[in-house]
């Protein structure tokens, strides 16, 4: 909310304050944390068997050519043999997903941590291991993480604490050199009469550009390493001026670094094919490349961030002031190199130095910096903790911009009524009720266009390109400077000017609460170019500008109960919810399109689509309607919208939602008896939309129910169309609601149950606390999404996963 203004520059987005285990007051405490999990995809599509997708083959054929009958490809013989399985070399029947995905795949995570300290100096330090296998048989795909802590507080003298804290983290990320989205698609389009493997364990052959995905998703074709390592330090000072009561000074200072290491080792691999000789011998062929390859990247940034600030705080009788001014800056340094080499005589040396020079090497580098600095205060006051209210403000810097320098002001304000005498003698049910309201802007620096981040835009750009001479026959290679965009020394902040007002209430006793809250926020000066309204006969391509303004508005709530009983049960339950309306107010539109396309007054993201009215069933429907030409009967209707007879261009329309749901809510519960305890969450969404749309034909595979639920001849109402090769239909090649599903969802996210052992047995096996648990995630969704998981937006992407673990926890 408005409060935000307050943390500067990345605030724009929201906050969320993280916190650490800290040392406390004790001897040492050893804890160790033990957790062994399976995961699964949540959803694994499910695609057309052979016989029908070679049946919707023929059909394609048919309907392109009724006088070659309806068996043109494949005889009915075929068909049969596909289905029936008594021919796995001629005629295999392959489930692609159940040929390349585990049934679980492995994850782990240990940790071991030790707290204590005495009145001068307390401690936390912990290590941790995780590791997470990829769902994929002799998968090349696997994340590793060791993480390490050290939290130290220390009292020098009365008045003065220090606080020195460090983490630093290693990742590697370890995949096959090709990438998931490849994966994905490959096993989308994997044509089930084609063998992932031949049946004698040989791989079968490719999809298309020598993929196939039960040899891709190996370390068949190689490897791409990615390590990651990450040293994040803080030191901290608090000292309460003596002599000033309620006066006293805080300052950070915070130092972390980065490094990547990055190598991608390519090599050819191999994918067999049989010409149908019965002897079923099989032929190996090379696939991907002709010899190894290798790149290498490295990487390394690094960031400083200080800020100091004096607080003073007093109270006057019932009055409470409190006082801050601080300053705050932060700057750091990015470094990129990158070499190649390929032509490698062996796969056993992968090195640099063990490839081809000459043409067959490259190398690049770069560098960037960046530096920011702020200037901020806050004024806090309030009457008798009953009437509140706050003043913020910042002046922030940032090398984004040539005017560097933005303010960002805010206010909130809070009244307790609950403690007002008319409402106190009256109303008695109520343990609490405050109202409250703020207004604040707060200002981005990190922002883009097209995906790309907008620095140093306000300068004109150069680049280098290459350019090759040759003089007196020998060949001269040149860098040639080009100017490279037109800039723009307009370009500012991006501003969030954000309202929210709220209520808190409590009531029986405490045992029931509410919190609710209205905010409108209000999106500035985003990035966006004037191409539309700028006609392609200028033959300029103009800077993104400062021009648009999106509006979020909504509201949402959490409500929650708590009790017990005598005998020891305890809980506690909540609903909470959040609905968000996206609207942009101003984009940059072609003149003269009809309002119903416009993206002004439409949510971000919302596409221009042909609205679809079901299937013509019939010639008879296809001669009654405006249709593309060339339509026919199992072939999707488009909505004449603007009545003109004709369906083109003229008849899309912007499209009321995204893939952001309107409505996001959940329930959660906590049950504790005895040494026993319970935790559940549900999660859900309504408003959000997928366009999902496989490439299907000769190119690939379809869902099992668009094959099943097909149009044809004799079942002209089926769900839906006739069967479609590639793009080569209007209905597939051009964007319509046909294909938009709604992804409306409630999810079991998480439960858990969990056991203590009492504490007299602890004690007798010289513990302090022992801990058993179970706990799922994604353990079951309700959506009238069947082909994807509703919370991803294709069916081309890594898929969610569902876990279950067991889990120890030991305290000695």
């Amino acid at each position: 909310d408005a409060s935000a203004a307050i943390y500067g520059t990345q605030a724009a987005n929201g906050v969320i304050l993280i916190t650490t285990k800290r040392g406390r007051i004790g001897k040492p405490t050893v804890t160790l944390d033990i957790n062994v999990g399976a995961q699964q995809p949540t959803v694994i599509p499910e695609m057309a068997d052979a016989a029908n997708y070679t049946s919707m083959l023929n059909e394609i054929s048919y309907y392109n050519d009724p006088s070659g009958g309806m068996n043109q490809v494949y005889s009915e013989a075929d068909i049969q043999a596909y289905g029936d399985g008594s021919d796995p070399w001629g005629h295999p029947n392959t489930d692609w997903f159940n040929e390349v995905f585990k049934p679980w795949s492995l994850q782990h995570y240990e940790n071991i941590s030790v707290r204590g300290g005495g009145d001068k100096v307390k401690y936390f330090l912990s290590f941790g291991n995780r590791f997470q296998d990829a769902i994929y048989y002799n998968s090349a795909t696997y994340y590793s993480q060791q993480n390490f802590r050290s939290n130290i507080d220390a009292k020098i003298t009365k008045g003065l604490d220090i606080s020195f804290d460090v983490a630093a983290r290693a990742e590697n990320r370890h995949f096959p050199t090709v990438g998931q989205w490849s994966s994905f698609r490959m096993l989308m389009r994997g044509k089930p009469n084609m063998p992932a493997f031949w049946p004698n364990g040989d791989p079968g052959p490719d999809i298309e550009y020598g993929h196939n995905p039960a040899v891709t998703t190996t370390d068949a074709t190689g490897y791409n390493d990615d390590k990651n390592y990450y040293l994040e330090t803080n030191m901290g000072l608090n000292w309460k001026i003596p002599g000033v009561e309620g006066l006293s000074i805080r300052a950070n200072y915070s130092f972390d670094k980065h490094f990547r290491y990055n190598k991608v080792f390519e090599t050819p691999w191999y994918l067999y094919t049989w010409d149908g000789n019965p002897e079923h011998i099989t032929v190996p062929g090379k696939r991907g490349l002709d010899t190894p390859q290798l790149s290498q990247n490295a990487a390394d940034d690094y960031k400083t961030t200080y800020n100091a600030y004096v607080t003073y705080d007093k109270q006057f009788g019932s009055s409470d002031f409190k006082i801050m001014v601080g300053t705050e800056g932060q700057q750091g340094l990015n470094n990129w190199m990158y070499a190649f080499r390929k032509n490698y005589v062996s796969a056993e040396i992968e090195q640099l130095f063990a490839g081809a020079t000459d043409q067959y090497m490259s190398n690049n580098g770069s560098a960037s910096n960046f530096a920011r600095r702020s200037y901020f205060g806050r004024i806090n006051y309030s009457f008798n903790q009953k009437y509140l209210v706050e003043f913020v403000a910042r002046y922030d810097g940032s090398y984004m911009f040539d005017d560097a320098w933005g303010l960002f002001p805010g206010i909130s304000a809070g009244w307790r009524i609950v403690d007002e005498g008319f409402w106190r003698d009256n109303i008695s049910f109520f343990d609490d009720f405050k109202i409250r309201a703020s207004w604040g802007q707060t200002g981005n620096d990190r922002i883009y266009y097209d995906g790309q981040l907008q620095d140093y835009k306000y300068l004109t750009l150069y680049g280098f390109v290459d350019n090759r001479s040759y003089v007196f026959g020998q060949s001269i290679d040149n860098k040639l400077l080009y100017e490279q965009a037109i800039p723009n020394p307009e370009v500012t902040w991006e501003v969030a000017n954000q309202f929210n007002v709220g209520f808190n209430m409590a009531f029986l006793s405490n045992r029931m609460t509410l919190e609710a809250d209205y905010f409108h926020n209000l999106r500035t000066n985003i990035l966006w170019r004037r191409n539309a309204s700028v006609p392609s006969s200028a033959g300029l391509s103009l800077p993104p500008e400062n021009i648009g303004e999106v509006l979020n508005q909504g509201f949402e709530f959490v409500l929650g109960w708590s009790g017990g009983s005598a005998d020891g049960f305890r809980y506690s339950l909540s609903v909470n919810g959040s609905y968000a309306v996206n609207e942009i107010l101003f984009w940059d539109e072609t003149p003269g399109i009809p309002e119903y396309q416009q993206s002004t007054g439409a949510p971000m993201g919302a596409a221009l689509y042909y609205e679809s009215m079901g299937i013509f069933e019939t010639q008879a429907d296809v001669d009654a309607y405006p249709h593309w030409a060339g339509a026919q009967p199992g072939d999707v209707i488009f909505r004449d919208v603007n009545e003109d007879g004709a369906i083109d261009g003229l008849d899309r329309v912007r499209q009321d939602k995204s893939g952001l749901p309107f409505f996001t809510g959940g329930l959660s519960g906590n049950f504790y008896w005895a040494n026993f305890d319970f935790s559940v969450l549900f999660q859900g969404v309504t408003g959000a939309v997928a366009y999902i749309s496989p490439e299907s034909g000769e190119i690939g595979n379809y869902y099992n129910d668009y094959a099943v639920n097909r149009w044809t001849p004799s079942s002209p109402s089926s769900t839906y169309p006739r069967a479609w090769n590639r793009d080569n239909e209007y209905w597939r090649s051009q964007g319509n609601t046909f294909w938009l599903h709604n992804t409306n969802y409630l999810r079991l996210k998480n439960i858990e149950f969990g056991y203590n052992l009492p504490p007299k047995a602890v004690g007798a096996m010289g513990l302090q606390a022992f801990r058993i648990y179970a706990n799922a995630l994604n353990l079951f969704t309700i959506s009238p999404e069947k082909l994807i998981d509703p919370e991803l937006t294709s069916g081309q992407a890594y898929p969610l996963q569902r876990i279950i673990n067991l889990g120890l926890t030991i305290t000695f």
